[in-house]
């Protein structure tokens, strides 16, 4: 959806530069990538596990997701060194504007007792996480498919240098802040 980035350049950039008082374009905070996890701590007893987090997360994205393997084994978790434990996906440009847009519109209204995002989970240096309990929040997840109810955090990267002017882009872009 071209919408969403005709609305940054016509709406986002102009609110950011009046209230930050930038000189320069080039100096508005720009959302760079949006990268979204899944942890499976059970893959390492059952492979299809992964696999069904990858379609999961395929349809929810429109993108291949990639598998995270263990980097060390560890004796009480009972993993060795390359185990598949997760699957990530990073989106950038259209892909990453079409998936705020459906995020912030659609999913995130459908959470029960709905109240608003955590203001509090910024880095300290302009990104933002927040997690999500069930991937069933997502239009593209039909609730009989599914094996099991599963979580994901969703990482918002910007090129923001402090928290606030993360928070006011994201703000502006639609992100639905608890007061």
């Amino acid at each position: 959806m071209a919408r969403m980035k005709d609305y940054y350049n016509s709406t986002v950039a102009p609110a950011m530069m009046k209230k930050f008082g930038y000189k320069s374009v080039m100096q508005i905070p720009k959302l760079d990538k949006i990268v979204i996890n899944v942890g499976a701590g059970e893959a390492k007893e059952n492979a299809k596990v992964i696999d069904a987090i990858m379609n999961d997360l395929a349809a929810i994205t429109g993108q291949k997701p990639v598998i995270c393997r263990a980097k060390k084994s560890v004796a009480n978790f009972k993993l060795r060194e390359g185990m598949p434990i997760g699957v990530k996906v990073t989106l950038r440009n259209e892909r990453m504007y079409e998936f705020i847009d459906k995020f912030f519109n659609v999913s995130l209204p459908r959470v029960r007792d709905f109240r608003g995002i955590n203001p509090n989970s910024f880095d300290g240096r302009g990104n933002y996480s927040t997690g999500i309990k069930e991937q069933l929040i997502f239009p593209e997840i039909e609730y009989d498919k599914i094996d099991k109810v599963r979580g994901m955090d969703i990482n918002f990267i910007t090129t923001a240098n402090t928290d606030e002017e993360a928070k006011e882009l994201l703000t502006l872009m639609g992100a639905p802040f608890a007061k």
